[in-house]
């Protein structure tokens, strides 16, 4: 029988290890997201419901990409303005690859699978990233691929947050300066690092900045104590970064001018960094998105579920110092991950130390970055995000220290009364203690409520009766912040058609700053306040010519009101305003003839 080659065996073994380090993150990020994914159609997440219908939109017109029939300023929403895709985080890249699962089984399965899809991919990669360059042993990289993947503050994101979990192209990034730092090759290094940087920007661009930052700290450590080395390989890093630079903007340059400059931009940061900082008191609390985390409220100490960032928990920021003091003459490439932490630690805390929910007075180190164009939108309390890969390197290399491979051999050794290692008892505690750190962060299954249906009406297609392709649907009332419902409409059809107002950033507020949707008009008023109260106002004729001034504005092309509720006196309203309308099915419709 033909012996099998031994770099064959290693082979087998390593793609073995590596498929079942993918399975059991997949089978985790499924267990999160299973309530979800088991009925996509039928239930929304609890506690931030609102995005993810305003992201299932972007799914689904973002689909169209492949149609031909999609512009980064668009009047699919909040017609006729419209929205600067570019100036909202619009999920363009998971759009288009996730544009064969919107077209066959709809945008609300697309954003389930993306929400596991981020998790696992993002602690596969960070895997593969510690298993090739970092550590050697397997069971160390996927402690630390673990961690980095399904920390608390990635499953809190991963309510609605997608553009932020979607951490899976970093590690490649990471792994492309690698082979810069190497000098292997930088002209093509530095295109695939420039491709890779402009996926990321459609993918998230918050999260590009924040890789972009760290990598940036940590490359100032890592040159400053190899300045001989890096002073011969200068000249191909930065032959490879000119090379990434440049593919990357031609790419993106475009797309960002939009952004920028183009119609319906935003001209501020949406939130305020004073409501989003990281309170001191937090970083050592268990969130409620793991096992344990107790109460449910997250007040003071939180703004709310969706950014938990530094839920750490006491024993792991206390097992992350001491791997920081134990490794640090051990292995050179934990001096720039604790500056990286210590810098992203210290400008989460935001522009003010708050201890307890109670403001202290004392400024936060990111007041020196605070007024910064561009740098101001990212909120502070997300800069503990970029600490998560750092903390999981060091257990990483926590655990490889501790030669978890040999353990049992060791342990079977001085049980049978024979020379075993000295360091057993020492090697086994690290284990036990990263062990003791990560149980409580373990993470929950993602909370989640029943959705309404959406209108026969729109899922039989019988709305291009009412509206021709690209036209305007008015649903009554029309969507807003608050309550974004009928905006699973237009998502249901893919984006074919547009809505009036809307969720979305766009420039209405004061002197044009930044507003969370538009204003509303005047009709709009009239419907939301008896769809609230069921009151019937007095409708003059002065209030008449308005509807029909504001449909015009709109450029309606068909009014619908669903038997959401309220239907009768809306209909009723609704006739006194347009006339008799039309009973078809579950909708009442209204054709707005264009003059």
């Amino acid at each position: 029988m033909a012996t099998i080659p031994r770099w064959r065996r290693h082979l087998s073994r390593r793609i073995t290890t590596d498929l079942t380090a993918a399975a059991s993150f997949l089978a985790l990020a499924v267990y999160i997201g299973h309530r979800l994914l088991a009925a996509p159609n039928g239930r929304l997440l609890a506690r931030n419901w609102q995005d993810q219908v305003l992201i299932e939109w972007f799914l689904g017109y973002g689909s169209r990409v492949w149609l031909g029939d999609f512009d980064l300023v668009t009047e699919r929403l909040n017609s006729p303005d419209g929205v600067n895709l570019m100036s909202n985080a619009s999920h363009i890249a998971h759009a288009v690859l996730l544009a064969p699962v919107t077209w066959l089984w709809g945008a609300p399965t697309s954003f389930a699978v993306a929400l596991v899809g981020n998790l696992a991919a993002t602690a596969m990669c960070w895997y593969l990233l510690f298993s090739r360059e970092l550590v050697v042993s397997r069971i160390a990289a996927w402690t630390g691929g673990l961690f980095a993947g399904f920390a608390p503050g990635m499953i809190s994101q991963s309510q609605s947050h997608l553009h932020i979990s979607a951490g899976w192209l970093v590690p490649l990034l990471v792994w492309c300066v690698i082979k810069l730092w190497r000098d292997e090759r930088p002209v093509r290094w530095g295109a695939l690092l420039g491709v890779l940087a402009a996926v990321q920007l459609f993918l998230g661009e918050e999260v590009l900045f924040f890789a972009v930052a760290a990598t940036f700290l940590f490359a100032l450590v890592w040159a400053a104590q190899n300045f001989r080395a890096f002073k011969e390989r200068a000249i191909g890093l930065g032959l490879g970064l000119c090379t990434a630079a440049f593919v990357a903007l031609a790419i993106v340059l475009y797309p960002l001018a939009v952004q920028f400059t183009g119609r319906q931009h935003l001209n501020n940061a949406p939130f305020a960094a004073e409501y989003f900082s990281a309170d001191l008191l937090s970083w050592i609390a268990y969130s409620p998105l793991t096992v344990g985390g107790g109460a449910t409220d997250v007040k003071p100490i939180a703004p709310n579920h969706t950014e938990l960032n530094t839920f750490l928990g006491p024993v792991l920021i206390l097992v992350s110092v001491a791997a920081i003091v134990f490794l640090w003459r051990r292995r050179p490439v934990v001096r720039p991950l604790a500056l990286v932490i210590a810098v992203m630690f210290a400008l989460s805390l935001g522009p003010e130390i708050l201890i307890g929910g109670a403001h202290t007075g004392i400024p936060g180190p990111y007041t020196l970055i605070a007024d910064m164009p561009v740098i101001d939108a990212a909120l502070p309390t997300r800069y503990a995000l970029i600490i998560l890969p750092p903390i999981g390197a060091l257990l990483a290399l926590l655990i490889d220290a501790a030669k978890p491979r040999g353990l049992l051999t060791s342990l079977r050794l001085q049980l049978a009364g024979m020379p075993g290692d000295k360091l057993l008892v020492a090697r086994w505690t690290v284990l036990v203690v990263v062990v003791i750190a990560l149980a409580p962060l373990l993470p929950r299954s993602l909370p989640t409520a029943p959705r309404s249906d959406i209108p026969e009406f729109i899922t039989s297609g019988q709305w291009r009766d009412c509206v021709p392709p690209g036209g305007v649907l008015v649903p009554v009332p029309p969507p807003t912040p608050g309550n974004p419902n009928t905006m699973r409409w237009p998502t249901y059809a893919n984006g074919a058609f547009g809505v009036p107002e809307g969720f979305f950033l766009g420039p209405y507020g004061k002197d044009g700053t930044t507003s969370m949707g538009t204003w509303s008009r005047g009709t709009a008023r009239i419907w939301r306040e008896v769809w609230e109260t069921a009151a019937i106002p007095e409708i003059t004729e002065e209030q008449i010519a308005a509807t029909r001034e504001d449909l015009a504005a709109w450029k309606a092309d068909c009014v619908v009101i669903p038997d959401y509720g309220r239907q009768a006196e809306l209909v009723q309203v609704t006739t006194a305003l347009l006339g008799p309308g039309e009973a078809i099915g579950d909708v009442w419709i209204w054709r707005v003839p264009r003059d």
